[in-house]
């Protein structure tokens, strides 16, 4: 809130407009995907240099997730604060990961963040692109639940992370087509 209080205008402004009938989403980048831009400079196909950080230096890889984490929560707490009504975790790049690399060496910095949302009581959404091998474990982060890119099927992704909560996304390139697809498509 305090080094970015126009996030936290924003949120309020939106809120208002919206009124209580519409819950705003608050958001945050969550801690890998966040440092893959630090490190890489802009989205990358492979992040070899960020997986080089995060598998040679292990230890200053988790101090950076660490802080990115904080950052994060602030962030999301300051919007919970302003009227978010639930907070969505993005960990755009997270798919480039193992699940072994993953749960090792950045999912607890996603479970940080979740459980420090926890005690507001807001949903808490996880979001990632091409996750569908990780929907598992990053169901057991912390999540209420899991967003699921249009790679994988909601009934598949259903049995991947038993008692969440799962959204499905529609392929982005789909509401270029025709209103009466897009429909079909969103149904």
């Amino acid at each position: 809130a305090v080094d970015a209080p126009y996030v936290q205008e924003t949120v309020r402004l939106v809120v208002k407009e919206l009124g209580s009938a519409t819950p705003l989403i608050g958001f945050a980048g969550a801690p890998f995907t966040v440092a893959s831009y630090l490190i890489e400079g802009r989205p990358s196909r492979t992040y070899g240099a960020t997986k080089a950080l995060m598998h040679g230096d292990p230890e200053l890889w988790r101090q950076l997730l660490d802080r990115l984490a904080d950052m994060a929560i602030a962030s999301l707490l300051a919007q919970i604060e302003a009227g978010a009504s639930a907070i969505q975790l993005f960990d755009s790049w997270a798919g480039a990961l193992s699940p072994d690399a993953y749960e090792e060496l950045v999912m607890p910095a996603s479970a940080k963040v979740f459980a420090a949302i926890e005690a507001t009581g807001v949903p808490r959404i996880h979001f990632g692109v091409g996750t569908g091998e990780l929907l598992t474990l990053m169901g057991e982060a912390g999540a209420d639940v899991v967003g699921v890119d249009w790679r994988v099927p909601l009934d598949v992704a259903r049995t991947r992370v038993p008692g969440k909560a799962v959204q499905g996304n529609l392929d982005p390139a789909v509401c270029l087509a025709k209103w009466d697809v897009v429909a079909d498509r969103t149904r």
